[in-house]
């Protein structure tokens, strides 16, 4: 509930700054590095790091309003954990110990607001879409294999995912800016193979440079 009101506030601090640019452009693309602080939500298995990146699309039907498109790509992590003998829903997983690697996607779409002041333009953004993680279906294969392992292998998944949050892209001229932060809150619902369906809460940063396109 916190993190509604504190997404609210941002957005309403974007709104009522004054757009103060007279050649606002169209379209921003974006090219980014992004950092993904990963929470399993699974018994024993520790917040992990992803490291990737991607881009996203911003087309802007007002200077201060628009839609955007957000995409990135995270690599391997190795997932580790120990278990003594657990029985569970899906499955008797023996005692031992159990590494996996694991991806992560991120397809999100959803408005954005921003600040147009003449040397840096805050922003405030709610996205939603889907994220694909596999880490879960490979860890569970790994158990499966173990001997006297009842457990059942569990397939990837594509839970809803949504990311709140902002940050401020800095103008280079018409046509490029630097993006030194997109900091957002991100939710998923993945399903927990060993007990039940959870929220799992993550952060994200991301940053880059930015190509712009057309003008208000």
């Amino acid at each position: 509930m916190k993190s509604k009101w504190m997404l609210l506030g941002s957005l309403a601090c974007v709104l009522a700054i004054p757009a103060v640019a007279q050649d606002a452009p169209k379209v921003e693309v974006t090219g980014e590095y992004s950092y993904f602080r990963f929470n399993p939500s699974l018994p024993r298995l520790q917040n992990r790091n992803f490291n990737g990146g991607g881009f996203d699309a911003s087309f802007f039907l007002r200077p201060a309003l628009g839609i955007k498109a957000d995409l990135m790509f995270y690599g391997g992590t190795t997932f580790t954990t120990t278990f003594g003998t657990v029985i569970t829903s899906q499955g008797t997983i023996p005692a031992g110990t159990y590494s996996a690697n694991g991806t992560l996607k991120t397809y999100l779409f959803g408005p954005i607001v921003k600040g147009r002041l003449k040397r840096f333009e805050p922003f405030g953004q709610v996205l939603f879409g889907v994220a694909h993680i596999d880490a879960y279906a490979n860890l569970s294969r790994v158990i499966a294999l173990a001997p006297g392992s009842t457990f059942h292998v569990q397939g990837n998944q594509n839970p809803f995912c949504l990311a709140a949050g902002g940050g401020v892209d800095v103008p280079l001229g018409k046509a490029f800016a630097v993006r030194l932060a997109d900091v957002d809150y991100v939710l998923t619902r993945l399903t927990n193979p060993l007990t039940s369906t959870n929220n799992q809460n993550h952060f994200r940063y991301a940053g880059g440079i930015q190509f712009r396109l057309g003008g208000h």
